[in-house]
């Protein structure tokens, strides 16, 4: 092979890396359809569920993106009344990753009082879309 093919292709290949990249990253954080997933409430030790909604975030020890969301979720469901947080660590439950579709932590379910899982964010939720997903509820 020649140098010049060699590193048209590696460019390619860069170029395209990028590219996913940057379409994985505009897709971070936005609300997304749950799918008709329901929540069980003894998957998170038997945690109550709130009266009005509650985000369940899905988190691993390793995941360091989750402290942040643990934050910006504690801190939204105590000044929303009504809505409760929940941590499930999927180091310690790693079967709740296939029975909820998880592919990345974190992952945060806005669930209503009943369990029907309402909406669904990938990595770190956006303010905005939380808040609408939760005037939805």
């Amino acid at each position: 092979m020649s140098p010049t093919i060699a590193l048209l292709v590696i460019g390619a290949l860069l170029v395209s890396a990028v590219l996913v990249g940057f379409l994985l990253r505009i897709r971070d954080g936005r609300r997304r359809n749950a799918g008709g997933l329901r929540f069980d409430p003894d998957d998170a030790s038997g945690a109550a569920l709130g009266s009005r909604a509650t985000l369940v975030q899905f988190s691993t020890e390793l995941c360091t993106r989750c402290p942040q969301v643990r934050r910006l979720l504690t801190t939204h469901a105590a000044a929303v009344d009504g809505v409760r947080h929940i941590e499930v660590d999927l180091t310690r439950r790693p079967d709740l990753s296939t029975r909820y579709r998880v592919l990345q932590t974190p992952t945060t379910f806005l669930v209503d009082r009943d369990g029907a899982v309402r909406a669904r964010f990938h990595g770190i939720p956006q303010r905005d879309a939380l808040n609408e997903a939760l005037a939805a509820v």
